[in-house]
């Protein structure tokens, strides 16, 4: 059993890997090609010919070793890229660059077939059959050391049409949109020398968003206490006890108020006979301490 297992996760590490290496594969794209060169770059045996080069989209370092070119839909394993060659692992956003002068004899980058009298170019994945990538050769728009490529690295459909372009001059084994073009934060600072317009959208887009936030948890709040409401009037309903009335602070101390005034002003009480009643008198002095009443008057002669 635990042999089986054994076996069965080593068939799952190894198909896992070929996926891997499939979809690294799936991230090279034609970039850029020379049908007729008679006066542009040169191979490294002091040749003309044309070329093709090849753009990883990808950031993650891809091996092209044992992938296929050809310019025969019906012969996609025309030529093979050889494995084992250490420059066939293209890093990250990078290019290379394949010479169709019909010599593989010469190495690794010598295809063996032309471009002249090709129609199309395919890239295939080392199984053989999976097309990566394919172009179209518009011979009618290219004249001699006239490429054809992307308008941006990687960036286009794969019939030749859309996000390509006739390149003003060759860029072989580098980016496309060419060395001049001016960085953005260039054209902002033409734009805006003194900060002011990224400052006003910077402030804008935090206001914006402290506001949104505000709408947002304002109506969450809403809707909670709402739903808290309900769930407690059910609640009331279910246990058939009576529902407290949503009564304010004010009419409660209104209330007491009343019944404190009513209490200090009725002064009857339910048994009489219990309860002692002190008549207050008018004079200002208290008639229990007064000593009037026990003197003996004094003769008045009249």
């Amino acid at each position: 059993m635990k042999k089986t297992l054994k076996i069965f996760l080593l068939l799952g590490f190894l198909f896992a890997g070929l996926k891997l290496s499939a979809q690294s594969q799936e991230d090279m794209r034609l970039n850029e090609f020379l049908v007729l060169n008679t006066n542009d770059f040169e191979d490294d045996f002091g040749h003309k010919s044309g070329w093709i080069e090849l753009f990883n989209s990808s950031y993650g370092t891809v091996n092209i070793g044992g992938c296929y070119l050809t310019n025969d839909p019906n012969n996609l394993t025309k030529y093979v890229i050889p494995k084992g060659d250490v420059l066939t692992k293209i890093s990250p956003r990078q290019h290379i660059l394949f010479w169709a002068d019909n010599k593989p004899f010469r190495g690794t980058f010598h295809l063996n077939f032309e471009l002249m009298d090709s129609k199309e170019i395919l890239f295939i994945a080392s199984d053989g059959h999976t097309i990566i990538d394919r172009v179209n050769i518009s011979h009618d728009l290219l004249d001699s050391n006239v490429s054809y490529g992307r308008t941006f690295d990687g960036v286009g459909d794969k019939i030749g049409k859309e996000g390509w372009q006739v390149m003003e001059r060759t860029s072989p084994s580098t980016n496309n949109e060419g060395v001049d073009r001016i960085p953005p934060g260039v054209l902002i600072k033409k734009v805006d020398p003194y900060g002011v317009i990224m400052a006003f959208t910077a402030m804008s887009v935090v206001f914006l968003a402290l506001i949104l936030l505000y709408v947002v948890f304002k109506n969450i709040g809403k809707y909670n206490i709402r739903k808290n409401r309900q769930r407690s009037e059910v609640a009331a309903a279910a246990s058939g006890k009576p529902q407290v009335a949503n009564v304010s602070a004010e009419i409660y101390a209104a209330i007491a108020t009343a019944l404190h005034v009513y209490s200090q002003d009725n002064e009857s009480h339910d048994i009489e006979n219990t309860i002692l009643t002190i008549s207050k008198v008018t004079k200002n002095y208290s008639p229990w301490s007064s000593k009037i009443y026990t003197l003996r008057e004094t003769p008045h002669k009249k």
